[in-house]
């Protein structure tokens, strides 16, 4: 059975699998671990679906042709969808500056925000819209 997607919402069906792998991991190993060990964790689970993911993708912001910055992305799924892992008490607005910062720097449109550190995983879809920030 095929679901609508929901208005404004891009990659909805991929990031609902990521979601679901991310779920998963957590499942398996709850909370407690560094946030590498949840990252290389997720990249096996995504692989094991069949879901495209580079970890630790290096993105550079530029300035009037002068390179000004560089990020390390925790995970990068399919060339379309940002991964901020976190393994924190409450992830806060810095956090979510953080993955905004690395969706503007690599022209892309839609990140997660998932945070391993709680008794059930905690995310939050970020998407870029016309260089602002919508939470979902």
């Amino acid at each position: 059975m095929q679901h609508k997607a929901k208005e404004g919402l891009i990659y909805e069906e991929l990031t609902h699998k990521i979601i679901g792998a991310a779920m998963e991991v957590h499942r398996e190993l709850g909370p407690g671990f560094i946030e590498k060990t949840y990252e290389n964790a997720l990249i096996i689970e995504l692989k094991e679906r069949g879901i495209p993911a580079q970890t630790q993708k290096k993105i550079t912001v530029h300035y009037k042709n002068h390179l000004v910055g560089e990020h390390l992305i925790d995970i990068l799924v399919d060339e379309k969808v940002i991964l901020e892992l976190k393994a924190v008490e409450e992830p806060g607005k810095a956090h979510e500056a953080q993955l905004i910062s690395y969706l503007k720097a690599a022209n892309i449109k839609i990140g997660l925000l998932i945070n391993f550190s709680k008794e059930s995983l905690d995310w939050k879809r970020i998407m870029l819209k016309d260089n602002l920030s919508v939470k979902h």
